[in-house]
């Protein structure tokens, strides 16, 4: 809660009681520039994670940590609100190569309670697949389900479940590639498969570019019924070839042309859900 002793809201939070009878105010300095300077002195390859909410992010990246919990993201994607999250992923890169981006933690609820099985993977793709420090909770991968307060030393049995055990094996392989770890990524943009047709804006789309013309593409229908549309594809030597996208994480593989590629952009048809993670 590294929030809490900023001071603004320090004083919020206590009022008067803050302050000491002499009227001199203990907090005008904030706490963390030289707490972490100070550490980092000492042991410079040292990393600040902050659980910090309430939209002061930004705040303790400029105090010195170098990540904060995005929670916003988390948020959006349980409010299966797909505009919102798209808009939080147009935020700036050096924004959000410092963000935190979990599914679950301490104080959270499941993911496997709080997202039904199509949602829960569809949500984690998005979440995973964009910049940042990719924070996964214990008994996450196996599908657990029961909150458990962190200060008991006990909890019950629960069996892994299959389904999020398989999707959980697959997900890391993908997350390792070098376009994912070391590559630039970029939101792409989507357009209508046809007009009249709305289903176009619940698509996150997102591109992982490494070196040697490794490309990973992203996809996601994260909406609740069937869904098309076009995912614009910016990349010139596409009109010199015939790429084959091969979804990493089912058996899908198809074949297209490149210049038709470039222009109308890849057409995707997806289920409630649905997503691809294709490799070309």
């Amino acid at each position: 809660m590294a929030m809490l002793i900023l001071p603004e809201v320090f004083r919020r939070t206590w009022g008067e009681r803050a302050l000491p009878s002499d009227g001199s105010d203990p907090v005008c300095e904030p706490f963390w520039p030289e707490a972490v300077a100070r550490v980092k002195a000492k042991k410079p390859g040292f990393i600040f994670m902050a659980e910090g909410y309430w939209d002061l992010e930004w705040e303790l990246m400029r105090m010195g940590f170098d990540y904060c919990y995005d929670k916003k993201l988390y948020d959006r994607l349980l409010s299966r609100d797909t505009e919102a999250v798209r808009a939080h992923l147009w935020a700036d890169m050096a924004y959000q190569n410092r963000l935190v981006r979990f599914m679950e933690n301490h104080d959270e609820p499941r993911a496997a309670h709080e997202f039904p099985s199509p949602i829960h993977q569809a949500a984690a793709v998005v979440n995973y697949f964009t910049p940042g420090l990719r924070f996964f909770h214990e008994g996450q991968l196996e599908g657990r389900r029961i909150k458990v307060s962190m200060h008991l030393g006990r909890r019950p049995e629960e069996p892994p479940d299959p389904v999020s055990r398989g999707f959980y094996e697959r997900l890391p392989v993908c997350l390792k590639r070098p376009e994912v770890r070391d590559g630039l990524w970029r939101l792409m943009e989507v357009r209508p498969a046809w007009s009249g047709n709305p289903t176009w804006d619940r698509f996150p789309a997102f591109a992982w570019e490494g070196e040697t013309d490794r490309r990973l593409l992203v996809t996601v229908n994260y909406g609740p019924t069937r869904a098309q549309c076009y995912v614009i594809l910016p990349f010139d030597d596409l009109k010199r070839k015939k790429p084959a996208f091969r979804d990493l994480m089912s058996e899908a593989r198809y074949e297209r042309e490149g210049p038709d590629l470039l222009e109308r952009g890849l057409h995707l048809d997806l289920e409630a859900w649905g997503f691809h993670v294709f490799a070309w």
